[in-house]
Formats: C-alpha cells, structure tokens, sequence
C-alpha cells in the first residue's frame, strides 16, 4: 500500500466507523475545525466549535438534570452505567479505530484503552451500591454522629489527546453513580472519539428510559471554551488534564471561586535497575513504558538509572530493542510505535535531542521517519553523564534518558529531584531496596512500582501524582469522594441537650 492510499483510506474509515458508532454527519462535517490524523496528516473531518453561549447552555441544563438525577437511587443510577458499558463491549472494535486514526496509538493499545473505560465502568457498577459514610463515636449521651454523602453537581471534564477517551470515562463513570451531571471538553486535536462516545452513551440513555436531558454533554473548542467551563459558577468541580502550564491556568481560576479542582498534570517518569534485577523482565518494562504510544503517556518512562555493575550488560541490550522496534502505521500488524501527534510534537522532540547534545549527551534514535504528511520519530535513546535541565523538563515523546548509578539513595534522590511526582519503579529482586523505595524515604510520586515500569496503570488503583502532577486522583480506591459533597449529621435521640467539650448554656 503506498502512502498515498493510506492518506486517502484515513477519511473514508473513519466516515465508516463514525457513522456505525451513531455520530450524526453535520457533528462533524462543514465545521470550523479540522480534524487530522496524525496517522496520514489527513484532514478526516471538520467538526464545529461550541461559542461561550453554547457552553453556558449545556451547564445549565447539565445542572437541571443534576436536580433530577441526584434524587435517583445510586443503584439505579449504576444501571445506566451498566447499560454504557455493553454499549461499549459492543462498539469496542470500532471505538478503538476511531483511537488508533485520531491519536495515532497502535491497535492493541487503543483497545486497551476502550477496555479501560469496561472495566471502569464495571467499577462503578459495584461502587454505587457503596457509596457509605462512616458511624462515628459520640461523647454525648443519647446521640448518634455520622457522616453522609450527597451529589456535588455538575463535573467538568478537560481531557488530553493522548487518552482520549478513557480519562472521560475515570471522572464521568464515578459521577454518573454518584449523581451529579458532566460537561466535557476534549482536546481540539480528539474531538471524533469524544462524539463517538456521546452517542454511545445516548444509546445507553435510550435503554435505561429516564435520564434527565443534559446529564452528559460534549463541548468543542480551545481555550475560551475551557475557560467558560472553568468559570462557571455552577461547576464546581473542573477535572482537568494535560500539561502543568494549563493546570497553573486552571488552578487558580477555580480557587478564585472555590471550586474544586482535580488536576492530572505533567509527568517525568523514572526506573531504577538494580545489581540484583531480573534484566529481561526489565527489558520489557523499560521498552514498553519508554516507546509505548510513542512516548505520548503521562505515565511514560523519560529517565533511566542503571546500577554501574549492571550498565554494560543491560545498555547494548536496549539498544538492540530501540534498533528493532518498528515504527510505522499502528493499524499495521507488528507496529509497536506510531506517529507522534503533530509537527508540534515532532519539533518539540527534535529541540530537546538538541539540548541534550549540547549538554553532553549521546543520542541513538530519533530522526524522522517519513510517511507522507505525518510525523513518526524514531525513539531516541540519550546516554547522559548528569541529570541535566533538559532531562528534568517532560518532554511529550520517545526520549528516554539513561544514567548509571552506584548508591540506591543517590538514585532515589536523583529520581525525586523533578518538578514533577506522577509514576517511577525500580526492578530489584532485593527485599530491602523494593521496601525502601515505597517507603517515606523512597520515591515522592503517586505511583511507585516494583519491577513493573512506570506505565500502565489499572482503574483498581488511584491513579495521580504530586508536585507539579497536581495532586488530583482519578479511577479507583476513594476517589468517588471528589465526585461529591460529605455532610456530617449528629442526631439526638434523647430528652436532654449535652453540649459537647462540657460547655453549658442554661436559659
């Protein structure tokens, strides 16, 4: 098949796919903004951007359907998210095309990410029947004290290229089950998939019967956009993800009317290979957490520290990975990197390879792989002497930067010493290095793993980081607490009225 073929296949399979999903044609056709693939660099729709007007109008009826559904049962409300995931298990080859054409990941990992938003939604199912508070003790005789939680109301949902659809479905499936109503804003550059899973969901709605109307929105646009969903005074939560300098915008804009904000920022991944690690198994680690959607994952590996005694066993051996991988078009089989985003990402690639040069670096990888109008790289592998300024800013793709180590604290330090806090790991058969590194003395992000890379995460767990990752928690463990509002009742049941700490008040 030659590129041109492929460039021209782009826009028609995507037209397909858009309309068995149920996506009405004017969505995205005879728009103001187009809509490329970063597979073909083709243009495979023009989608219509949604004015301050508009917004404004779906947060106002997102919040008359929160009235309505904060009043359902949560259990019912589960059912309607049950309904959304076997229209999900149904459409999931589809949805996943629609992934791999629109943000370039390979097949298998656009699945997996439609079966992210399965399984999440299968958690919520159980949690809306778990949505408890705590009895709590009482010095007061004849009372009872507890804490109970309600609906918050309407959530706002900014989500990134690179998972479009799944970090949607972490925020939307938890608020759907507690009550409230969603608004969301894709990324301009994925706004085909945010369409396609809005008229999933309508079909789910369809078959529960009741949904109050508005309970789920999709709104198109930039900036301005964000910032009216952002500013409204009737959301007052903003789940936002992407880069740290929008979170800087959107952090304080929310405090400033004390809304909440769940943010879910940059992050600048590290893994340590220690004296006594299994090196195949962190071969495969480090290549798949390092290239995987081509380096385009808030979760992706960017730094490497090798113990010096395993250095020169370990370094030829991901040189021979990064040599072999093929980069190429992800719905080809055997791809394992595809395209970057745009020539924005390319550019940002190359000038970072540049810096690191500069700094001393010795780099294998990364020059451009031509295929048409679209930008593939190929991953790029840094030798460094120090962790360098380039090394401690994320740079969103396949770089990975590889330093030797000789004192696991001096690594955990060097790992630690980033603005940002989101994933790292460490590949150890000893008991007391993997002990140390979850400890408080180990690593400071929101993940730390043990011989598993930094990528990769399930929904079981929270998934967030710290410092400049913004400290937000989405998916699972207690992360439905964002999603609502906690009361605390104390309820008297006798004739008298102790005051607590022993105070007295007699009239």
């Amino acid at each position: 098949m030659t590129v041109q073929s492929k460039i021209t296949s782009a826009a028609a399979e995507a037209a397909a796919v858009l309309g068995r999903l149920g996506v009405t044609e004017s969505l995205w056709t005879g728009g103001n903004r187009p809509v490329r693939s970063p597979v073909t660099g083709e243009v495979m729709a023009q989608v219509h951007d949604a004015s301050v007007a508009q917004v404004n109008a779906a947060i106002e009826a997102a919040h008359g359907a929160f009235l309505a559904w904060r009043n359902v049962p949560a259990p019912r409300r589960g059912e309607l998210v049950r309904l959304f995931g076997e229209e999900l298990r149904a459409a999931k080859a589809d949805l996943g095309a629609l992934v791999t054409l629109e943000a370039g990941k390979v097949t298998s990992e656009s699945l997996g990410e439609v079966q992210e938003m399965i399984d999440i939604c299968d958690y919520a199912v159980g949690l809306s029947r778990q949505l408890f508070g705590l009895t709590l003790a009482t010095e007061r005789p004849d009372h009872r004290m507890m804490e109970t939680w309600h609906p918050l109301g309407v959530v706002g949902i900014i989500s990134a290229f690179n998972f479009p659809v799944a970090v949607w479905s972490w925020n939307s499936a938890l608020a759907f089950v507690c009550g409230d109503a969603c608004v969301w804003k894709p990324s301009e550059k994925t706004p085909l998939t945010a369409l396609a899973v809005q008229a999933l969901f309508e079909r789910a709605c369809a078959k529960f019967g009741d949904v109050p109307a508005g309970l789920s929105s999709v709104v198109i646009g930039g900036r301005e956009v964000g910032e009216a969903l952002v500013d409204h005074p009737k959301v007052p939560l903003v789940s936002a993800t992407g880069s740290t300098a929008m979170g800087r915008a959107v952090g304080p804009r929310l405090a400033q009317r004390f809304a909440r904000a769940l943010l879910e920022l940059g992050g600048n991944n590290a893994a340590i290979i220690a004296p006594s690690a299994d090196l195949d198994l962190a071969l495969r680690g480090v290549a798949f957490a390092a290239m995987g959607t081509a380096g385009q994952r808030c979760t992706t590996l960017r730094r490497l520290f090798v113990h010096e005694s395993v250095y020169d066993a370990f370094l030829p051996r991901l040189k021979a990975a990064y040599g072999s991988v093929k980069v190429g078009d992800p719905r080809e089989a055997g791809t394992l990197v595809g395209p970057l985003i745009d020539a924005q990402g390319f550019e940002l690639m190359q000038k970072a390879l540049a810096d690191a040069k500069a700094a001393g670096g010795a780099v294998t990888g990364g020059e451009r792989v031509e295929m048409g109008e679209a930008f593939y790289a190929r991953p790029a592998l840094v030798e460094m002497a120090s962790q360098a300024d380039v090394v401690k800013r994320e740079t969103f793709a396949p770089i990975l930067y590889v330093m030797k180590y000789r004192d696991l604290a001096d690594a955990i330090a060097l790992q630690n010493d980033v603005p940002q806090g989101l994933s790292s790991s460490i590949f150890t058969n000893d008991m007391r290095e993997a002990e140390l590194f979850i400890s408080a003395r180990g690593s400071d992000c929101g993940i730390a793993n043990v011989n598993i890379g930094p990528s990769g995460a399930e929904i079981g767990g929270a998934f967030g980081g710290e410092k400049e990752t913004g400290g937000g928690r989405e998916a699972g463990s207690d992360s439905w607490k964002a999603y609502m509002r906690r009361a605390t009742n104390t309820l008297n049941y006798g004739k008298t009225l102790p005051l607590a700490q022993g105070v007295t008040f007699d009239v």
